[in-house]
């Protein structure tokens, strides 16, 4: 039980408050102040959504996906400068730079309940990231985790853990914790009888190349060919000339519409859920699990995806149970075969898209996976954990 403390929450990007922690806020808000510190919020809805929630907003210079000293030591020193103002009782970070920067200010303001939580490792723990850049982040990301050994840190996947003790970023004594993503919230996300007769796959993501835009639209391009009647969606924001951005080219050809139909940014994907029969994410980014994978699991689609750690923990092999195929990364080729499996055998859909559903009410319910949150950021304990 977390009662009568002062809250700081730290994010690189201000939707994801609303999106996947929003459920966490409100629990934490009980008997709680709680303060966001985001990026400068650009979309009004999700500035009027915390405000109405009851959370007080500090905006800083961070940027999620630039290489930026001078934003990064903006936020330094802004989050000092909070911290050290309202004396927070439990200080909570997610994503990279955040926890990277954040654990290290908060154990120096002195906050007595520090937790960081990875939600993937992210590019630079691939094997086609820069090498020195792959240091430089690996190497600051030690240093953080070590710097205060009364810290908690939080993952999504068994995986992530393993590597980062295998590379001694962190040891056997750090307070370490697993949990099944960010959960879906199930009700927000109720199943859907997929419609068959029309057969739409869809792709979730910002269009990095990292997300597997490339393959997808390979995919897609062949299969449309064959079979011109099959719909090819994708959603998701472009950011040009960031460092994992895909090109010019490649967005402009997405546009023309030939082969994609491109929705942009999307606010609320549900009705484009509801209007699709499979959901397709190659990522071969470090994920902690695709939020898009739950999403789908949870409205009844099936996935296709990568077996890449992170989006294979989103499907299920079992005999009986099975919710979709993960393929080899950056291999269109066995994309297009998955996906041309489920449009010459649409009954499998509705099966797989049941089991799909199943599997999240089993594991990634986000009242159950909050739960689990809530215990981990009440825990005072200083005994080295793993569950």
């Amino acid at each position: 039980m977390i009662a009568n403390k002062i809250i700081v929450i730290s994010c690189s990007n201000a939707g994801s408050l609303i999106n996947f922690r929003g459920k966490l806020i409100e629990k934490l808000l009980e008997g709680n102040i709680v303060f966001v510190v985001t990026p400068q919020i650009q979309d009004v809805r999700i500035r009027e959504a915390l405000l109405e929630m009851g959370v007080e907003i500090r905006e800083s210079g961070l940027k999620r996906n630039n290489i930026s000293v001078l934003s990064d030591l903006q936020y330094i020193v802004e989050l000092n400068r909070l911290l050290r103002v309202i004396k927070p009782d439990i200080f909570f970070a997610y994503t990279f730079k955040p926890v990277v920067y954040g654990v290290v200010v908060a154990s120096l303001c002195k906050v007595e309940n520090i937790i960081g939580m990875l939600t993937g490792l992210g590019y630079s723990f691939t094997e086609s990231s820069n090498n020195l850049l792959k240091y430089i982040t690996q190497q600051a990301l030690k240093i953080s985790l070590r710097f205060n050994r009364n810290s908690k840190i939080i993952f999504q996947n068994k995986d992530d853990y393993s590597e980062l003790l295998q590379k001694n970023i962190i040891t056997k004594n750090t307070k370490a914790f697993i949990v099944n993503g960010s959960g879906v919230d199930l009700s927000h996300y109720g199943y859907s009888v997929p419609d068959v007769e029309n057969i739409n796959f869809i792709m979730i993501s910002r269009l990095l190349v990292s997300k597997g835009v490339n393959e997808y639209v390979q995919a897609a391009t062949v299969l449309k060919a064959k079979y011109p009647d099959v719909r090819f969606t994708l959603a998701g924001g472009y950011e040009k000339g960031t460092t994992d951005s895909i090109s010019e080219e490649l967005f402009k050809q997405i546009q023309s519409g030939g082969v994609i139909d491109y929705l942009g940014w999307v606010t609320d994907i549900r009705q484009h859920l509801v209007q699709s029969t499979t959901v397709v994410l190659p990522s071969f980014y470090r994920e902690g699990i695709p939020r898009s994978l739950l999403e789908a699991l949870a409205i009844g689609r099936p996935v296709i995806t990568t077996d890449m750690i992170g989006c294979k923990e989103a499907v299920c092999s079992e005999a009986g149970r099975e919710n979709g195929f993960c393929v080899p990364i950056k291999n269109s080729e066995a994309l297009v075969q998955k996906m041309e499996f489920l449009i010459n055998n649409p009954g499998q859909i509705l099966y797989l898209g049941k089991n799909g559903r199943t599997l999240a009410e089993e594991r990634f319910d986000v009242n159950k996976v909050n739960n689990r949150m809530m215990e981990i950021l009440a825990s005072e304990s200083h005994i080295p954990a793993l569950s």
